[in-house]
C-alpha cells in the first residue's frame, strides 16, 4: 500500500499539486491588491528604491510588480497541469523550472531585503510556503531532467 502511494507518479502529482496550489491560491491576494500584497510589495519597492534608486520596480507598472509575478505563477501553474493531466509531460520541467525562477526570487527577497521571514506577523508561512515550491520544484526538475536533455536535444538537430 505504502509503495504505491510513494511510486513516482503518485510523488510527481502531489508536488505539482503543492507548487500549483500555493501559487494558484495567492493570485487572489496579487489581482485583488490586498492589504498583505499591498505591504509586501510596497516594502520592496522602497527597499530597491533605497538600495539602488530605482523607485516603481515593484508596484505598477513596473516588471516585478503583483501582476507580473501573479501572471508567471499562472502560467506555471499551467504548465506543471498541463504535463500532468495530458501527454504533453514536457510541461511538467518547463513549469518546474519556471516555479524554481520565481520562488527562488521570493526566497531572496524573504532573506536579504527589509521583507524578512515574518511578514505581517505570518510567523514565515509565507517563507516556509516558498521553500516547500522550491524544493518541490527542484524534485520535479532532478526526476524529469532526462526527458528535458532529450528534448532540448532533439530540438537542436
Amino acid at each position: 500500500m505504502i509503495k504505491d502511494i510513494l511510486c513516482k507518479k503518485n510523488i510527481v502529482a502531489i508536488l505539482i499539486i503543492y507548487i500549483s496550489f500555493v501559487f494558484i491560491q495567492s493570485l487572489f491576494f496579487k489581482y485583488t491588491a490586498s492589504a498583505e500584497t499591498i505591504h509586501i510589495f510596497g516594502i520592496l519597492d522602497a527597499w530597491a528604491e533605497d538600495s539602488f534608486g530605482i523607485s516603481g520596480l515593484f508596484l505598477p507598472p513596473g516588471i516585478f510588480n503583483a501582476y507580473v509575478i501573479g501572471t508567471a505563477e499562472l502560467f506555471a501553474s499551467i504548465c506543471l497541469l498541463t504535463g500532468l493531466f495530458s501527454r504533453f509531460k514536457i510541461f511538467i520541467p518547463v513549469g518546474a523550472l519556471l516555479a524554481l525562477g520565481i520562488i527562488s526570487g521570493a526566497i531572496c527577497f524573504h532573506l536579504f531585503t527589509p521583507l524578512g521571514v515574518n511578514v505581517l506577523g505570518d510567523m514565515g508561512l509565507l517563507f516556509i510556503l516558498a521553500c516547500g515550491v522550491w524544493a518541490a520544484a527542484v524534485t520535479l526538475i532532478v526526476i524529469h531532467k532526462d526527458m528535458a536533455l532529450s528534448f532540448l536535444k532533439n530540438r537542436n538537430r
